[in-house]
Parts: structure tokens; sequence; C-alpha cells
């Protein structure tokens, strides 16, 4: 059907893998302006060992190869953890701001400070408790 919203998944399938033992990266701002940059430099970050198979629609696919056409020597994991790198950082960073009753702080101004009771303590939190897990 024509112009439906259907999805078709990409024949190809792709594993996100990492390297143990190597120390984390310090966690920086990830753009998407700044990933091209980075493939550009052609500069490789640390991975865990923890791999995940993804299925792609195949504009995504094809999105990714032109991509990987576009920066050679950049290969797909390496477009494909950039980018859902980038995207979780975005995620984290619309995540609202929920005011409990407890003030944790004042403000440069002296107002008020509430901790924050929406999901983004949950989640750094499980964030930290899986990066132990992944650090060993």
């Amino acid at each position: 059907m024509a112009g439906s919203p259907c999805y078709w998944a990409a024949s190809r399938v792709f594993a996100i893998v990492a390297t143990p033992g190597t120390p984390p990266l310090e966690k920086t701002k990830m753009t998407f302006k700044s990933l091209l940059d980075d493939w550009a430099n052609a500069e490789n970050p640390t991975r865990t060992s923890e791999t995940y198979n993804v299925h792609l629609s195949v504009e995504d696919a094809a999105c990714l190869h032109a991509l990987a056409d576009l920066f050679p020597g950049t290969d797909h994991e390496r477009i494909i953890t950039d980018l859902l790198s980038a995207a979780i950082e975005q995620v984290e960073a619309a995540i609202p701001y929920v005011p409990g009753e407890k003030v944790i702080r004042e403000d440069e101004f002296g107002d008020p400070v509430y901790e924050d009771t929406g999901l983004t303590p949950q989640f750094l939190e499980l964030v930290r408790k899986h990066r132990k897990q992944f650090e060993g």
C-alpha cells in the first residue's frame, strides 16, 4: 500500500561490539555535527564487550551505508554506535524535571532548588548500576 507507515526490515543485521578492559571515555555532549567532525577525524572510542543485534529499516540501512561512503574508514558499527549515543543523550535531556517537596540547595539568587522526583534520578541510578556491571 503506497504511503503506508510500514517499515521493512533491512536484510543486514549489525552487531555492536566493544573492547573489554579499556577505561570508559569521559562523557561529552554528542551532537550530530560533532559526529560528522569525529568521523572525518576517524578517532575510535572505547566500547564494551556487549553486542546488540539490530534490524534496520531499508531507509535507515541505506542512510547508514551512505554515511559510511561519505566517511571512508568509518565502519557501520561506529556510525550506529555514535548515532545511538547522540540519540540517548537527547532522550536523557528530554526527560522532564519534576520538582519534589524537598529543597536540596539554593540557586545563585537564593531561591530553593527542589529535588527531581521525575524519571531522571531513577535513570541515572540505573545507568550507574549497569555501568558497574560492564566495568566488572
